[in-house]
């Protein structure tokens, strides 16, 4: 997946990497009445960071501006190994996320946020294509992620995560249509229980999965927070119990299940989508969050640290 004109030292760095996530990486801003904090954000970038803490190959194919904002995000992907593919550097200025705590406890929430992404030449294709967010909904940057999706689908794993953002969506009817024009590209779907509420408020949880599966996806995952997750397959349905855990913020959770999730793709045996697959790949990435919902802000497991509290040997 290559940008046109690249040069040889970049295509090198794009076949150096097995997994491709695209989406949005942005600043969260938290304003509390005792000052200011800034740190890097964005579901797909942190789905990439979670995926380089576990030893995954990873590349986020992004959009960021050229300012302080920008170089720190770049500075923490890399921290995990992540490589930031080229053509990143194409906005005025990094997006934001701003929220605003009262001394009350409510919160405001204020965006800031352009996506796009240059034409690309999809000549490459990695073992696993993810994506979701905002990079989903958001012209123009929304066309050609899905476009990417259109080339590669059939010849990789594709995983997606809308993230539902209401505030950054147009109507319900139109955002519908365009998480489920995505579902047809795509091989493996999670939501979480308020993103089905959301997409689909007159329908339980089991049937949100088989409307899903009927789209044209092999996996279905709805996360529902300490009432575990639903895996289901055309052939199987699982529930997976939630890893009880002390929560000092969820920030990130979601993100970093997705993100043991794709390893788990990676590394499954060939047999399918098994039941005892889909209970280790469910159970794996339970942990993952448990243990982010740990420890403040979006900080998920290493490799080492996801593999002691499952107590296994190192198989991945």
């Amino acid at each position: 997946m290559n940008y046109l004109n690249t040069s040889r030292h970049d295509t090198n760095r794009i076949l150096d990497v097995i997994v491709i996530v695209i989406g949005e990486a942005l600043t969260d801003v938290v304003v509390r009445p005792e000052g200011l904090s800034e740190h890097p954000g964005g579901s797909p970038a942190n789905v990439a960071y979670g995926l380089g803490r576990l030893g995954v190959s990873t590349g986020l194919l992004t959009a960021l501006g050229h300012d302080a904002r920008g170089a720190a995000i770049e500075t923490h992907l890399r921290s995990a190994g992540v490589t930031i593919l080229p053509g990143a550097y194409c906005l005025n200025r990094t997006s934001s996320a701003t929220a605003t705590l009262a001394k009350d406890g409510a919160t405001s929430y204020d965006f800031d946020v352009a996506w796009d992404l240059k034409p690309l030449n999809p000549d490459y294709v990695p073992k696993v294509l993810h994506t979701g967010s905002i990079a989903t909904f958001l012209a123009p940057g929304a066309d050609t992620a899905k476009t990417l999706l259109q080339h590669s689908h059939r010849d990789c794993i594709v995983s997606y995560d809308p993230n539902i953002r209401p505030a950054l969506l147009g109507s319900h009817t139109e955002a519908l249509s365009t998480f489920e024009d995505f579902i047809s590209l795509t091989d493996v779907v999670k939501l979480s229980d308020e993103d089905a509420a959301w997409l689909y408020p007159r329908m339980n949880l089991d049937d949100v999965a088989t409307r899903l599966l009927g789209m044209g996806a092999g996996l279905a995952v709805i996360t529902q927070g300490p009432q575990g997750s639903l895996m289901a397959t055309p052939a199987t349905r699982l529930t997976i119990p939630a890893v009880q855990s002390t929560v000092t913020d969820t920030i990130g959770a979601g993100d970093s299940y997705m993100a043991a999730l794709i390893m788990g793709l990676l590394t499954r045996s060939t047999a399918g989508y098994t039941p005892s697959v889909l209970e280790q790949l469910g159970r794996t990435a339970s942990m993952a969050a448990a243990i982010t919902v740990r420890r403040p802000g979006a900080n998920p497991p290493t490799t080492d640290e996801l593999r002691t509290h499952l107590k296994q040997p190192a198989a991945f």
